[in-house]
């Protein structure tokens, strides 16, 4: 494993963190909002506030785990640009999109973009030791609380206009569905307060912390099937018979970092975590040692997506910290072996591409934008390092 986490600080430090540096707009701040897939840089297109928030807590996180003093000059761009460009100085909040030159583009505002600018800014507050950031991070964890939070439906809204009326959910649905009620947007809202509890200790972020496990296990699990629901009504109905296999993985993890985080593991949570884990290797790795993408009623998904191999990564070592079985280390091997074939660019100035088909040709979409960003990737390799340096 020694040997693996080597390649995977490599990995980091030799490209995908070169990679984003080169992306730094000098001019107007933070970082160019596209690049296709020749490569090319998009200077004019618009920056979004995940990727913004994405960005700042990727080189936050390098910057505390490895201590190289350029991480924290990146990381200071990228917290200056988010605190000064995509904050709302009147309604609060940040804005799901600015221009090029940081003016606002898309004012919207949806709970899983805020819960990023928690997780981003309690990450940099760790690294850094700023007051400020942690004081933002403070304010937007109280707003998520008291916009996106109700109670009635013991659930978190998802999307908002910018004076932060709510809206149709269109920026988190798929599917031709809107949904009023997201997986997505939950597991984010976890893993944002579950970095802020690091950073913060304040016991009313443990308490909502132990609400979303909750929430997660009792609602989102399908104990039927082992399966996460995605898509939910006001009641909590599943919309649509949809598996999201990288999500789910993803989500093993995030839950377990949570529990520890806060020091409150329940049996059947701890359960629940290894479940998942044995039940995305029994339906969704393939022949080649990827992880398919998605599955809808009887329809699959066969698409290798750069973000999906990232966090089965992070959830199968996981596992197999959890449980010591040595077939969670033989998925891992057959994982990282796919990925460094056929998502890892290996052109001069690339960085991951955004999928590869059922040929392990890479599909035509952009190498970095408002969804494609270096916390997927980035955050694996940091994953790996510090687990196995700890084991």
């Amino acid at each position: 494993m020694k040997q693996w986490a080597l390649e995977v600080e490599q990995e980091l430090t030799e490209h995908i963190l070169p990679y984003w540096s080169r992306l730094q707009d000098k001019v107007h701040g933070g970082y160019y909002g596209a690049v296709d897939v020749s490569l090319h840089v998009h200077q004019d297109a618009s920056k979004g506030g995940i990727a913004a928030c994405r960005i700042l807590w990727t080189f936050s996180a390098a910057y505390r785990v490895l201590g190289e003093a350029g991480y924290q000059e990146h990381a200071d761009h990228a917290y200056h640009f988010l605190r000064d460009h995509m904050l709302d100085p009147h309604y609060g909040g940040l804005y799901w999109m600015v221009d090029a030159a940081g003016r606002p583009h898309d004012t919207r505002k949806h709970i899983y973009a805020q819960a990023f600018g928690v997780y981003a800014l309690s990450e940099y507050y760790r690294a850094t030791g700023t007051e400020e950031a942690l004081r933002l991070a403070c304010s937007l964890f109280e707003l998520i609380e008291d916009k996106g939070y109700d109670a009635h439906l013991a659930a978190y809204k998802e999307e908002f206009n910018e004076a932060w009326l709510e809206q149709p959910n269109v920026l988190l649905s798929e599917h031709g569905l809107l949904a009023d009620i997201t997986m997505n947007t939950h597991i984010h809202v976890l893993e944002a307060y579950t970095n802020l509890y690091a950073a913060s200790q304040e016991e009313r972020v443990k308490q909502a912390i132990v609400r979303l496990l909750d929430q997660l296990h009792d609602r989102i699990y399908d104990h039927r099937t082992g399966f996460l629901g995605v898509f939910f009504d006001k009641a909590w109905q599943p919309l649509l018979d949809l598996r999201s296999f990288g999500h789910d993985i993803e989500a093993s993890w995030l839950f377990d970092r949570a529990m520890k985080t806060i020091g409150a593991e329940k049996p059947e949570h701890v359960q629940m975590v290894i479940d998942i884990a044995y039940n995305i290797a029994d339906h969704a790795l393939q022949a080649d040692g990827s992880l398919m993408n998605e599955q809808r009623g009887s329809h699959i998904d066969t698409t290798r997506i750069w973000w999906v191999q990232a966090e089965a990564m992070v959830g199968f070592y996981n596992a197999y910290e959890r449980t010591k079985d040595p077939r969670f280390l033989t998925i891992l091997e057959g994982l990282w072996s796919y990925t460094k074939r056929h998502l890892i660019d290996a052109r001069e100035g690339g960085e991951w591409f955004w999928a590869a088909d059922d040929q392990g040709q890479p599909t035509k979409q952009g190498i970095s934008g408002p969804w494609k960003c270096p916390y997927h990737n980035g955050r694996f390799c940091l994953e790996i390092m510090e687990r196995v340096a700890q084991s």
